[in-house]
């Protein structure tokens, strides 16, 4: 498999493990990034197998063109949101997929990329979208979000116990237009070694709020056993707890045959459940891949086959 600058593949071979029962059949790679996921599904499929991939920021696409070009003829590349992905496959009119993988989070590319506004470590105005043809950036959710929204998406997305304290002084000095203005004001009320961890909370909280990305992920997770074969997989790779939480509670929820009543004295209701669990706990990678790809430290992956 060719190497790419753009992206390293978390959990690449535990992923394709619990993703591929038929060789010949069409997978769904909802978050295509630099394209190692999608190039490694293709080389174990069978010639016959295929893949729709899709990703909602066009240098992810433009680089994994690059990398799949030997692919052509099975490999779809569509630009849109993961959210989207059961209204793009409708339009292509697919039939049943025999598997769908979720990579979530920001590439390292995306990272990497000071222009991009994604990372305390540069100095650049304020963006992190994904889909640069959204309107909203996070110069507007910082600069045009009331104190008590602010302090919400901070505590909720970030989990950052000074959320209030934060919010507070961002309202305070707008505007914030650079990556540097905002971690600067986080380093002031976060002194020491706590301060990086902070500040990867406070970007991290925001590039969710910018992207929708709980929302996007719950509305592809409702979706994706109506989207899947009898037996077809759904293997989610999860960087933080919300997202992992998310997953996890919705594969349960799938997987339950009743649903509790909330009282002891009425009967639970029967229903038909749609997935079985893959991964009894999730997932991570060995201590080798965290050497490699530091990345993968916080990865977990969950799987899940439909009935």
């Amino acid at each position: 498999m060719a190497v790419s600058p753009y992206h390293t593949p978390v959990l690449l071979n535990e992923s394709l493990e619990y993703l591929v029962t038929d060789p010949s059949g069409v997978y769904v790679d909802a978050t295509l990034g630099g394209g190692g996921h999608t190039e490694a599904l293709l080389l174990r499929l069978s010639p016959a197998g295929r893949v729709v991939a899709f990703d909602q920021d066009d240098e992810a696409i433009a680089e994994a063109k690059k990398r799949l070009a030997r692919f052509e003829g099975r490999i779809d590349l569509r630009r849109a949101n993961f959210g989207d992905v059961a209204a793009e496959l409708a339009s292509i009119g697919s039939a049943k997929i025999a598997g769908i993988l979720l990579d979530l989070g920001v590439s390292s590319h995306q990272l990497d990329d000071a222009s991009r506004g994604f990372s305390f470590r540069g100095d650049e105005r304020l963006d992190m979208r994904m889909d640069r043809r959204s309107g909203r950036s996070a110069y507007d959710v910082v600069n045009a979000t009331d104190e008590q929204e602010l302090a919400r998406i901070l505590w909720e997305y970030g989990e950052e116990r000074r959320s209030r304290q934060i919010a507070r002084s961002i309202v305070r000095q707008r505007p914030v237009e650079t990556t540097t203005q905002l971690a600067r004001i986080v380093e002031s009320l976060t002194p020491g070694p706590t301060a990086t961890k902070s500040l990867a909370r406070v970007f991290q909280a925001i590039r969710i709020e910018v992207n929708q990305e709980l929302e996007q992920l719950r509305r592809c997770l409702v979706d994706a056993p109506e989207l899947l074969r009898p037996g077809g997989r759904l293997v989610v790779i999860a960087y933080h707890s919300l997202e992992d939480r998310i997953v996890k509670e919705f594969i349960r929820d799938a997987a339950a045959d009743r649903i509790p009543s909330g009282s002891k004295y009425l009967p639970d209701e029967p229903r038909t459940p749609t997935l079985r669990p893959l991964t009894k706990k999730p997932v991570v990678a060995g201590p080798d891949e965290e050497k490699s790809n530091p990345r993968a430290r916080s990865a977990k992956l969950r799987a899940a086959e439909r009935l």
